[in-house]
């Protein structure tokens, strides 16, 4: 199975480091971001969940639940929370899912249908392809899907930007430019025309060019 941005985030239960879920139910009506590990007790996915659970106040700011899933029990979870704590400061603050038999990651598409057993005796390397970041909203569509390799941490900083960005045009008709931060210009959204933005912009807009109209972020 392959996702895509738009396609309904596969819903399913699971037991995690906070009890069963069902993962729509516990999404609710907000904003969510689901990240896999392919191991338990790996170097890079440490410092990841490490910063993650530092950082939690500013995805609840934004009404953003975090969710992690690694390819092993839950019990080694609750194990693996002491390291991290102990070398990063902070344990997980959000619940873990266990998939020791690895079907959350297939049914992501992060390791083929065809895999057979579960995740005992499985290496991180087996499971490299587990090291996806999903970005799912209130409607439990797909809005952003990062994959990384296990040699590069990933950039938590740049989710919350993206974030911050989707939830700015899921409210308004406009797009956000290169490199674009909270507070900056953005720019009106090709489906808006002409016409109807004199109505939403009475003060007009800077066009460089007649399909870049530039105007200030909109408020909330």
């Amino acid at each position: 199975m392959t996702l895509q941005i738009g396609d309904v985030a596969p819903d399913f239960e699971a037991e995690t480091t906070q009890g069963r879920i069902r993962f729509h139910d516990w999404i609710g009506g907000s904003w969510c971001v689901l990240f896999s590990h392919p191991k338990d007790f790996t170097p890079v996915c440490t410092t990841e969940l490490g910063y993650m659970a530092r950082i939690k106040p500013e995805f609840d700011r934004r009404d953003v639940k975090i969710i992690g899933l690694s390819v092993d029990p839950v019990g080694n979870h609750a194990r693996w929370a002491e390291d991290i704590r102990e070398t990063q400061g902070h344990a997980p603050n959000f619940p873990m899912i266990g998939d020791s038999d690895l079907s959350i990651s297939k049914l992501y598409g992060m390791l083929p249908a065809s895999v057979n057993g579960g995740s005992e005796g499985r290496t991180p390397a087996d499971n490299q392809t587990v090291r996806n970041v999903f970005v799912i909203g209130p409607d439990k569509k797909i809005k952003l899907i990062l994959v990384y390799p296990m040699t590069t941490g990933r950039n938590f900083d740049e989710v919350l930007r993206v974030i911050d960005s989707l939830q700015l045009t899921a409210q308004h008709r406009v797009a956000t430019p290169v490199n674009w931060k909270q507070g900056e210009d953005v720019i009106i959204a090709g489906s808006v025309s002409d016409d109807e933005a004199k109505t939403i912009y009475p003060d007009g807009w800077k066009a460089p060019k007649p399909y870049i109209r530039i105007v200030p972020q909109p408020r909330p």
